[in-house]
Order: structure tokens, then sequence, then C-alpha cells
């Protein structure tokens, strides 16, 4: 991901070809060479990757360059957007007074908080093809400052020791260790709050036998390798039948399996990605090769109970020919039809004959098809990104070039069921060879811009997307991690969400985004959660509630636009919660009516892509009479109704009833009807022991009734949630 700014005359107006989009007012970028620095060294140099960040918390996006590449040591710069107000979008040059003054063969910069102090710090990749090198710890010395320090010495634990596998002979004098790196990415791989590190190799002269490695950071910034193999390599290469360090099982040069007995994990990768594919709120990668196939390895933290592990699944996830040939330098995920999951653009993926760009499809569980071959991209590419260009709500494709110009990309989506992407005009002119593009609303007017970065001292680009309009389409959250039944306790509760919006992920990291919870239907509680990367955000209920603690995510983009998930609940308990769940919808495939299967724990789903959950609060006491019923996941401001039952009718087998299963059968008597607030919730604070006529001893079993008038393909026009089963006590 990245780009560069550029110097040439800038002209406002409609320069290139313009375009029409379905109707759609004109979409045009200009070359701005106005508003960012020129010339050497301030622009002109071998630039390998841009990063937009703000640096100083003034509220504006300024740009970071990685300089130097395979050939030159070069000092990385720094441009400050000097808004907000009359000045914003316009760029100088304050490297000398920021950066540390250090000449390296820099490939990647990435932007991340690694310390947790609310600041943005920096972690620059850099290449041992010249001199040997390390990576780079740049530390941001205070809240709004702007101004950083090499910490590179400090920043690595263990290198070369127990439990490390590096080598001892890689590892550098001043900190680090020899090595080869494009791309690394930072994302919370283990899920407990803090940004790790997956750090890609390429190997020398891309030979591709050098392993890519994580580092788990300790929650102040400093990484350690994750290596549960405890195997340190001979050398600096890795060799097939060595544990695969990170993986399980053994290396395997190119290996398709998938059971975990084999796996790659060297490959000559220039770009790798973090996502969840498979809708388990972890972090999976998505692992590029330059001359092998790219590689899929899926993060087996939930499966695994909480341990971190990590599973080569590339024979199990990709369709035939996916791969060929070689140049494959870069690929992104995005979701390009708005279904609530991250699909795949392969940059030069279909290389046998030519370099053609592909696109494929997740099919919900991160298993990919629907190959697609992309018109127009049988040239050289070497970096793609997505951004909504024309403010239509879906992710558009701007494609850097390596050998000639560059490309923009329509999606054709438009609120559909599937993507296609249409190639258009709109760009300025452009021949050098560009490595990155970064896209961002640098000026502040609502649409998105672009910053190309060039290799060989060529000018870098600033197109500015000078059409006019603003993005007005929200945030959206389809799917909300159901947060297990607990006992109260000191660790809090930790609930993931993913969030997604027509935006490049790396914005869509900075909205805001929080977590509400409430305490048996009281005051709702606030609090913020924290990117962990990917599509994923991460936040925390206090551990020591007691309740039914209903809960829901609002996340916001730059421009105010606000969506908001369904919302959930789970029961904390004082000596455990006073009944138990059943009767689900995530059963064989065959439970629920037209297949409306809902998430594990809840009833079968409905017209918004959630299903309803129940469950109680207080004690199942039949003279404390205090028991509270709520449910969640209902649609939003339509009646539901409370009902009590002797049987649990379903049974396992599955019992149709409208557009869910009925749980709650014999003798059946209605609570109370109670309406479904805007995010999807309701309670009782009914007596059920007195309303229920019910006495110590007895199992009653309990369930919600609600409408659901827009719910296709059902038409019954309603649904149930999940069934909750009590037992009585004195």
């Amino acid at each position: 991901m990245a780009s560069n700014p550029s110097t040439s005359t800038w002209t406002r107006g409609l320069l290139g070809a313009a375009l029409l989009c379905g109707g759609a007012s004109a979409q045009s970028f200009v070359d701005n060479t106005t508003d960012i620095p020129q010339g050497s060294p301030f622009n002109n140099s071998r630039t390998e990757n841009v990063d937009f960040g703000d640096v100083d918390l003034d509220g504006d996006w300024d740009a970071v360059f990685a300089d130097g590449g395979d050939q030159d040591q070069d000092q990385n710069r720094i441009w400050i957007n000097q808004g907000p107000g009359a000045n914003l979008g316009k760029f100088n040059d304050e490297t000398a007074a920021r950066f540390p003054s250090i000449l390296d063969q820099s490939r990647d910069i990435e932007f991340v908080d690694f310390d947790n102090d609310s600041d943005l710090d920096l972690y620059i990749s850099n290449t041992s093809a010249l001199i040997a090198q390390t990576n780079r710890w740049w530390r941001n010395t205070g809240v709004g400052s702007g101004t950083y320090v090499d910490e590179t010495s400090t920043r690595w634990v263990g290198l070369g020791g127990a439990g490390s596998s590096i080598n001892p002979s890689q590892v550098l004098g001043g900190g680090g260790f020899i090595d080869f790196s494009c791309d690394c990415d930072f994302g919370d791989i283990d899920n407990d709050g803090d940004m790790d590190l997956f750090h890609s190799s390429y190997g020398g002269i891309f030979g591709g036998q050098v392993p890519s490695r994580i580092f788990l950071n300790d929650g102040a910034g400093f990484f350690s390798e994750f290596n549960p193999s405890g195997f340190q390599l001979v050398g600096q290469t890795i060799q097939n039948g060595n544990p695969g360090i990170w993986c399980e099982g053994t290396q395997q040069s190119d290996t398709t399996n998938s059971t975990g007995a084999n796996c790659d994990v060297a490959s000559s990768a220039l770009d790798i990605d973090l996502g969840d594919i498979d809708g388990d709120f972890d972090l999976d990668v998505l692992h590029g090769a330059r001359q092998e196939a790219p590689r899929m390895f899926q993060n087996r933290l939930e499966e695994n109970g909480g341990v971190l592990g990590f599973r080569d699944v590339t024979g199990a996830v990709f369709p035939a020919g996916y791969s060929a040939g070689n140049g494959h330098y870069e690929q992104e995920m995005g979701d390009l039809d708005g279904d609530g999951d991250l699909d795949i653009y392969g940059l030069n993926w279909n290389a046998g004959f030519g370099f053609t760009d592909i696109t494929l499809a997740n099919n919900g569980s991160g298993v990919f098809g629907n190959l697609t071959n992309l018109a127009g991209s049988s040239s050289d590419d070497n970096e793609g990104d997505f951004f909504d260009y024309d403010n239509d709500g879906d992710l558009d494709l701007y494609v850097a070039n390596f050998s000639g110009t560059d490309r923009l990309y329509r999606n054709n989506n438009n609120g559909g069921a599937n993507f296609s992407f249409t190639q258009v005009g709109g760009l300025p002119p452009s021949g050098n060879t560009a490595l990155d593009a970064d896209c961002c609303d640098v000026d502040g007017d609502g649409d998105y811009d672009v910053f190309v970065a060039n290799d060989f001292g060529a000018r870098n680009y600033y197109f500015e997307n000078v059409a006019g309009g603003t993005d007005n389409h929200a945030p959206y959250i389809p799917n909300l991690e159901q947060a297990p039944d607990r006992a109260p306790g000191a660790a809090p509760t930790v609930v993931r969400a993913q969030v997604y919006d027509n935006a490049p992920y790396y914005i869509t990291w900075y909205n805001p985004t929080s977590l509400s919870y409430s305490v048996d239907g009281g005051t709702p509680v606030v609090v913020p959660m924290r990117s962990s990367a990917g599509q994923i955000f991460r936040g925390e209920i206090p551990g020591n509630l007691v309740g039914t603690i209903s809960y829901f995510v609002t996340s916001s983009d730059k421009y105010g636009n606000t969506g908001v998930s369904a919302s959930k609940q789970y029961v904390a308990g004082g000596a455990g919660a006073p009944g138990t769940s059943y009767c689900f919808g995530d059963g064989s495939g065959s439970l629920c009516p037209c297949n409306n299967q809902g998430n594990a724990g809840e009833g079968c789903a409905n017209s918004t892509a959630s299903g309803a959950k129940i469950a109680g609060a207080g004690t199942n006491s039949v003279s404390a009479g205090n028991l509270v019923l709520s449910c969640t996941g209902l649609v939003p401001s339509q009646p539901g109704l409370y009902f009590q039952g002797d049987n649990a009718t379903n049974g396992g087998n599955g019992n149709p009833f409208g557009d869910g299963l009925r749980c709650a059968g014999g003798n059946v008597i209605r609570l109370q009807v109670a309406f479904a607030n805007g995010s999807g919730a309701s309670t009782t604070t009914v007596n059920i022991a007195v309303k229920g006529g019910v006495s110590a001893g007895q199992t009653k079993r309990y369930q919600c009734w609600y409408r659901d008038p827009a719910f296709s393909p059902c038409v019954t026009g309603f649904n149930l949630s999940n069934g909750y089963e009590v037992t009585w006590q004195l």
C-alpha cells in the first residue's frame, strides 16, 4: 500500500479521460504539483512506499515515505499537512526536524502505535541487498509531537537466543538482524490488545528461502519472536523438513497439504496482508510470493481455545489455476461485494502468458472462487489499492503500474449481490516506474486522492480528486462476536467486531469505534474500541458485572456517517446463570426454514443477518421472583412476545415454525409483549414465578416470538429466538 506526491503544473478542471458512471457525474483527477514539495531531496528519489497518518494529532493526514529500495542508501522522508484551516492539503517536507538522520535501503514504512501511548510510531522495513542491515523501530516522542527517535537497539528482544529461530550469526550489533523485507504488517494477532508484527522476507536475490516470522508485543512495545517449535535455523535459510517455526507441521516448499502436516513459511514475499477471512474474528495471513504461488495461513487462535497457532491452508482455500508464472508483486483484500467478508485482488497472479490481474470472491467461510481475469491488466503492475473514488459506496481500484500508465477501475457493484470491475479514464498521464499508491482525502473535501510512489529518481505524484462530492456512506458492521455466558471476575469480556467502509482499510482503522453495553436494560455505558488491523476492532466490557449484558458496536467515519451493529447479549451470573440456552439455528443446515442458518448460540437468521438470542438474569428462585428475560438480535422497533412452555419441543431434530424453530411448547403461557428498541433488543421484567405459575423443582422453557415483515427468502413475517431453560428452586 502506498503512493507518492508529484511535482508538475497543477491545472484544475477535468484532465485526462473523464468518465460517466451509470449516469453519475464525471470523475477526474489532476496532477497537483503546487501543494507538495518539489525537487531533490524532498521528492525525486527511489521511493518504494508511502503511508498516511496524523503524526502530530492535529486532525489532518500527514505522509511518510520509504526511500532507497534495492540500490541506494537514502533518507526516509516526512511531509506534514499544513491544515487544518486554509492550508489543509498543502504539504511541507519536515524531515530534517522530525526524522532521525539515517541512510538505509527502505522498502516499506508503516504507521503503528507499538507502545500503546496513543500516538503513531513507525516501523521501517529494509533490505540487506547491498550491506547488512535491519528493520528499524522509530518512536514518536510524545502525543502531538510528531518527532521520531530511533530505538532499534532496544525494541527487539531475545534475537538469536533461546526460543528464537534466528541464528546468532544473523544478529547485528546495533540491534536487529540481517534480513530482506519488502512488507511487514501489524495486527493484534493474539487478541491481547496490542499490535504484533508479522515480518515477511523475500530472501537474498529474491531467493525465497528466508522464513517469514511473527513477533509478539509485550504491551509496552518490545517484541519477542513467536516460535512455538523452539527450532533455531542453522544459518539464514530454512530447509525442507525443518519445523515450521510459527506454523503447524514441517517446512515443505510449495506444499498443498492443509491438514497441518506441512507448511511453507518461506517464499519471495513482497507483500503480505492481515484480515479475518473465515469469520472467527482473529487475523489470518494472506502471504504473497513474487515467484511462487501466494499462500494463505489460518489463525487457529479460536480453534485452539485461545492458544495462538497457524495452519497453512493454501491448498484448501484457493481454486485450481489461481496463480501462474511469476511477478506476483502484490495483492489486496477488501469486501468488494458488500456481503461482509474479504475478497481478493491478485496483482499479476495470472502471469503465465502476461501479467494479468485477477479477483477472487470469498464464500463467507474463507474459501475463494469465481476467479475472474481483470480486463486490460496484462502489463507488469506493482501495487493496487482499494478506494471509493466516485463515492457510490463500493470499493474501486487504483493500480500503480511498474512499466507504463497507471489504471483506474470502477466497481460495478453499487449495492448488488456481486462485484465486477470496468477500466475507466480520468487519470492524468503517467509513465514512470510506479512502486506504490495510497489513497486518502488529504485536502478534506470529501473524496479520496492518490499519492503515487515512483522509482529511479522520478517525481512522485499527487493525483487530486477534483470532481466534487462527499462520502455519505456509513461504515457497516455485519458481524459482532458473541460473548459467552460467564461468572463475574477480574478478567474483562473481550468483544470483537468486523467493521467495513467504502474506504481504504488503513483509513478505516482510524474510524472512532465504540462498544456500548448495558446491564439488565439499564443506562448504556460506552467504551472505545481499538483497531486490531484487518477489518477487526476490539473492545472490553468489565468482568465484574452481574446480570444480562446487552451490547452493540458503533463506528463513524471522517464525515460523520455512522454505522451500528445488531445487538447481542450474554449473562454474567453471581452464582452462575439462572438457566441454560438451547435449540439453536446453527445446526446441520436443514434445521431452519429456507436455510436461514443463524450464528452460533442464536435462533435462525432474520432480516438483520443475525439471529435472536434469549437469555436470563437474576436468579431461578421462586421466592425471589427476580428472573429477567431479555432478547437481542431482534428486528429493530418490531413487536415481540415472551412465552413459557413445559417442553423442549425442538429436541435437536428441527421443528420449523414461521421463519424460525419452535423451542418451547406444551401448556404455553404468554408472558409479555415487548417492542424491540432501535438496536434490536428487548427486556421483560415480568415476575415469571407468579405469571408463569411455576413451583420449585419444575423445569420451564422460554422463548421470544417477534415480527420480521421484511425477511427474504422466507415470507411468513415472524421468527423466534433460541430457547432458554430454567429449573426452578425455592
